[in-house]
C-alpha cells in the first residue's frame, strides 16, 4: 500500500516536472526565435525647388525727436512702395518702432537730454517666385541712393508640398531598408520577413550640397533649392 502511494507520488512529481520542462522549452526556443530579427537604417531623399519666398527689411531714420523721425519715415514709404510695386511682389507694411537715444556727460554717464530718436519701419514682403525675391534682396539696396537707409534681413524660402513628399520619402526609405538587410543577409542564405518593428528618424532639410544633420531634425529656409532627407529605422524578422 505504502509502494503504491510512493509509486502515484512519483508519477505526479514526474508530471509536473516534465510540464514545466515543456513550458521552459517552448518559451526558450519562442524567445529564441524573437530575437532572430535583422536592424536596419534605410533612407531617401529628393532635391526640391522652392515655390514661395519672404524677405523682411526695415527703413531706419535718426532725427532730433521722434516727430520729425516720423516726418522723415513718412515721406520714405511712398518710394519704398513703388519701388516694390514693379517688383510685383506683395508688401505688408508693420507697425514702426523707436526709442531715444540720451547724451552722455564728461564722465561718460548716461543724462536725461535727448541726443537723437531712431525710427524704425518694417516691411515684409513674399511672392510666388523665390528668384524674384533672391533679386529683389540685393537690389533693394539701390534705394540707399534715394537717401534711404535700407537694412535687409536673409531672404527665406519655403516648398509648400513638403508634407506629401514626406509620405512618399518614408515608403522609399522604407524600401531602401529591406533592399540593405536583403544584401546583408544575402551571404547567409536568410533574406528579411516581416516587420516588427518602425521607427521614422527626423527629416533633414539641407541646402542640396549640405551634409549636416541633426538629431533634432534641420529645416532650411536659406536657399531656393533644397535637399529632403528621410531615415526609417526598422527590425525585420528574419527567414
Amino acid at each position: 500500500m505504502f509502494l503504491e502511494r510512493v509509486e502515484k507520488l512519483q508519477l505526479v512529481v514526474f508530471g509536473v516536472l516534465l510540464s514545466l520542462a515543456l513550458f521552459f522549452g517552448v518559451n526558450a526556443i519562442t524567445s529564441s526565435l524573437s530575437k532572430d530579427t535583422i536592424y536596419v537604417t534605410g533612407s531617401a531623399y529628393k532635391i526640391v525647388k522652392s515655390d514661395s519666398g519672404r524677405l523682411e527689411f526695415n527703413i531706419s531714420v535718426r532725427a532730433a525727436d521722434k516727430s520729425a523721425a516720423y516726418n522723415q519715415v513718412k515721406k520714405q514709404i511712398p518710394v519704398v512702395m513703388e519701388y516694390l510695386k514693379s517688383k510685383g511682389v506683395e508688401v505688408e507694411q508693420k507697425a514702426s518702432n523707436g526709442y531715444y537715444n540720451y547724451k552722455y556727460d564728461a564722465r561718460g554717464n548716461n543724462t536725461n537730454e535727448i541726443a537723437f530718436y531712431n525710427l524704425s519701419q518694417p516691411f515684409e514682403i513674399t511672392s510666388n517666385d523665390p528668384e524674384k525675391i533672391k533679386e529683389i534682396s540685393v537690389d533693394i539696396q539701390s534705394l540707399m541712393d534715394k537717401g534711404i537707409d535700407i537694412n535687409v534681413m536673409r531672404p527665406e524660402y519655403f516648398y509648400s508640398k513638403l508634407s506629401d513628399l514626406k509620405v512618399d520619402l518614408l515608403q522609399d526609405a522604407t524600401k531602401d531598408a529591406k533592399q540593405r538587410a536583403t544584401a546583408m543577409l544575402k551571404a547567409t542564405h536568410n533574406r528579411p520577413g516581416k516587420i516588427q518593428s518602425v521607427q521614422m528618424g527626423v527629416f533633414q532639410i539641407t541646402p542640396v550640397d549640405s551634409t549636416n544633420v541633426s538629431d533634432m531634425g534641420i529645416s532650411d529656409t536659406s536657399t531656393i533649392d533644397k535637399k529632403v532627407t528621410a531615415v526609417a529605422n526598422i527590425h525585420f524578422q528574419i527567414r
